[in-house]
This record gives structure tokens, C-alpha cells and sequence, in this order.
């Protein structure tokens, strides 16, 4: 509304505004005190909890670290073909997966760049791909039920690369001590000896017997016979790959009956 005053008077223009009422009450936050016991600042009192919760963590992993020594394994050798390499636990799952053969092979791409970048990929589009305000798991079926099949898929491919690591180091020969073990070789002047020099196994197996980069063969004729030494020849056992032996068949019975007699 406008209001005039006379001639002589200065003009005065009143404007007012029918839309908003004047007794509308200021929205100012409610102070903290109004909540006692269920909110507090986020700074200085919630940071501080979060960082005195990582600095005793990070004490306690510190000193586990100092107090546990790494159970480090031997220095990295080329020659050593015992040697079943694996990757550390928190890659055991993708380890299990280039496995398959739909993921390996000449498919080595689905298993190493696109299955692992499809999981990353949502995993970083999550907060856009499910919006809901709900916060109960059951209300919240797709986020659940993506969030539950990777879990068990991570946990079963772990536990499956484990389990199978396991067995293979089951049936690896006993570690060879260094020196050699007590023992001598057994009829050194038969023809089979000069035999088993010329062939690989010596790189493995050691000039005396005495064990190189794999398991002595002094004794050997007391854990298997003739047959068997030439079938671990001919089909190979643990890291032995088959078909080391490179000589006629013959030399390989000479071979085989010599070390049946490492007893």
C-alpha cells in the first residue's frame, strides 16, 4: 500500500507486502545442548574419537609388525623349478579366477580387465546407482543381494586358491638341506652314472646325489622301485615336469635300475 502527505510535506511512499507474514519466526539450528547425549560437533569431539580409534590401531599393527618376524622365503633363484609361486591373500580370489577357462587362456583379458573392471567400476558408481533412503538390508533387495554375491564369491575363489595351494605343497619332496644329507653314492663306477650325469636331472638332483634345486636321490632306491623311478621319468611328479629324461630307452633302464639301488 502507498500513503501521500500534503504540498508542503516530502513524499513518503510506504510499500508492504501481503505475501509475507511479519510474525514469521527466523529458523536458526538447535544447539547441541538441546540433544544431550545424542549429537556432538563434528570438530573438535568427533574427529578427535576417529583419530585417537587410528592411532590405536595403527600402534597395535606397528608393533605386531615389529614384534612378528615376515616369514620371508628363500632368495629368488632362476634354476629353482620346486618353486609354486602365489600372490598374497588379498589377490587369491582374482589368483582362482584366471583359473577358468573362460577367464584364462586366450580369454586372459575377461579375467584380468574386464571382470575386475566391471566390479570397480560399480563399486564406484554405487552411490548413483542405488539412491534409496531406505536403510534397512531387506528394504534394499539389489544393493543386498550385490553386496551378498560378492562377499561369497570373494570368500569361496580365497578359500578354493588356498585349499589348492596347499595340495600342491603336499606333494612337493621334502626340502633339500644344504651340504647334502649323510650318504654316499651307490655303485659309482656303473656305466648308469656317467648316464646320469649327462642328462638334466643332475642340474636338479646334484652331481652326488645330493640335491640341487630339487630332492636328493641318495636312498631313493628305498622310497620306489625300478617301475616307478621310470614312470616318474616318463609322466614327471610335483614340479618334475614329464619327458626330462632326453636319452634312448635303454639308457633309461640302465638309469632306473642304478638308482633303484640308492638305497
Amino acid at each position: 500500500m502507498a500513503h501521500q502527505h500534503g504540498e508542503g510535506d516530502k513524499e513518503i511512499i510506504y510499500v508492504g507486502d501481503s505475501r509475507i507474514r511479519a510474525d514469521r519466526p527466523k529458523m536458526y539450528p538447535k544447539d547441541y545442548s538441546e540433544f544431550p547425549g545424542k549429537t556432538e560437533p563434528f570438530f573438535p569431539n568427533f574427529l578427535l574419537k576417529e583419530w585417537m580409534v587410528a592411532v590405536v590401531v595403527l600402534v597395535g599393527f606397528m608393533s605386531a609388525v615389529m614384534a612378528e618376524e615376515p616369514p620371508l622365503g628363500e632368495l629368488a633363484d632362476p634354476t629353482n623349478t620346486s618353486f609354486i609361486p602365489v600372490p598374497d591373500w588379498y589377490f587369491l580370489f582374482l589368483y582362482q579366477l584366471l583359473k577358468f577357462k573362460w577367464a584364462g587362456g586366450p580369454y586372459v583379458v575377461i579375467g584380468t580387465v574386464i571382470l575386475p573392471g566391471i566390479a570397480f567400476t560399480a563399486l564406484l558408481l554405487a552411490p548413483w546407482l542405488d539412491r534409496s533412503p531406505e536403510r534397512r538390508p531387506l528394504r534394499r533387495p539389489v544393493a543386498t543381494g550385490i553386496m551378498l554375491l560378492a562377499l561369497i564369491a570373494t570368500v569361496v575363489l580365497t578359500w578354493a586358491a588356498y585349499d589348492e595351494h596347499e595340495k600342491q605343497l603336499a606333494t612337493q619332496p621334502p626340502p633339500v638341506q644344504l651340504g647334502g644329507p649323510k650318504g654316499s653314492i651307490v655303485a659309482p663306477n656303473d656305466p648308469a652314472y656317467e648316464i646320469y650325469k649327462q642328462q638334466a636331472c643332475v642340474q636338479c638332483h646334484g652331481e652326488k646325489l645330493e640335491g640341487v634345486n630339487g630332492p636328493t636321490l641318495i636312498g631313493v632306491g628305498k622310497r620306489h622301485s625300478k617301475e616307478e623311478i621310470i614312470k616318474i621319468m616318463n609322466e614327471g611328479l610335483g614340479p618334475m615336469p614329464p619327458g626330462m629324461f632326453q636319452g634312448t630307452e635303454a639308457e633309461k633302464e640302465k638309469l632306473a635300475e642304478w638308482l633303484a639301488k640308492q638305497k
